[in-house]
Parts: structure tokens; C-alpha cells; sequence
């Protein structure tokens, strides 16, 4: 293309990464919640941060599902998101939609009674996670 290796690459480079960062928002969009799960989602984000907390702190669950938990704490934490803030909807929905994903991926390996365990939340709260997470809880 341009006759420099270094150039080339480093265009190269940038080309897929855009490419995978567009990918990941199409992703985001097609997996996003839909209804009022996605409010709901941003609603109960504080619960759902000291939830991730707790069971990452667990040490009777699965070293698998903590490692999960632990990198969700990471990326919230970091001040650049996959999406940015600015853009409308999107900009904190995929924090809410990567959380509900990890959420869900938690309760499947280790049952909605681990979670249900840990929940600090209220049982309006709980019974909305148990919705995200599309599955069903037991009665406290």
C-alpha cells in the first residue's frame, strides 16, 4: 500500500481493530436487553457491584466464575468504555448489557441460590436479576 512495512502494519492494525470495535457494538445491540429490562438493568447497577463483589470474594465458587467476576470489576472500573458515555442509549447501556451477560453466565455455572445468598439488595431487586439473568429463583 504504501511502501512502508511499518505503515502498512500499523494501518493494518488500526483497520481490525475498528473492525472488531464496530462488530462488538453490533453484538451490543442485537444482545441488548430488551423492554424496560435495560432501565431495570441501570436501576439495580449498585446492587448488582456489590453482588459481583461478594461472589468474587466467595472462595467456595468455582475459580472459573470469580475470574470472570473479577476481570466484570476490572472493565467497570476503567475509565474507557467499549462505547463511549456520549453516545445516546448505548453509551451506558453496555456497561448494564456486559453486566447482565456475566450475570448470566454466573448463574448458570453456579445456580441462582449462590446468588440469592449474596444479593444485598431488595427482593424487588432480586426477583428484576432473576429476570436479566432469564432464569427462574426459588421463593425466600
Amino acid at each position: 500500500m504504501t511502501d512502508s512495512f511499518w505503515l502498512d502494519l500499523l494501518i493494518g492494525i488500526a483497520a481490525a481493530l475498528l473492525l472488531a470495535w464496530l462488530a462488538l457494538v453490533v453484538v451490543l445491540i442485537i444482545a441488548r436487553p430488551r423492554g424496560g429490562l435495560l432501565l431495570e438493568a441501570l436501576r439495580l447497577l449498585p446492587d448488582v457491584l456489590r453482588l459481583a463483589r461478594r461472589l468474587a470474594a466467595d472462595k467456595t465458587l468455582p475459580r472459573g466464575v470469580r475470574v470472570r467476576l473479577g476481570l466484570l470489576l476490572a472493565y467497570l472500573a476503567f475509565p474507557i468504555d467499549l462505547v463511549p458515555d456520549f453516545i445516546p442509549v448505548l453509551g451506558y447501556a453496555d456497561d448494564a448489557i456486559i453486566v447482565t451477560a456475566v450475570l448470566r453466565s454466573v448463574v448458570r455455572r453456579t445456580g441462582i441460590d449462590a446468588v440469592r445468598a449474596h444479593w444485598p439488595g431488595t427482593d424487588d431487586g432480586f426477583t428484576a436479576v432473576a429476570s436479566l439473568t432469564g432464569l427462574n429463583h426459588p421463593a425466600r
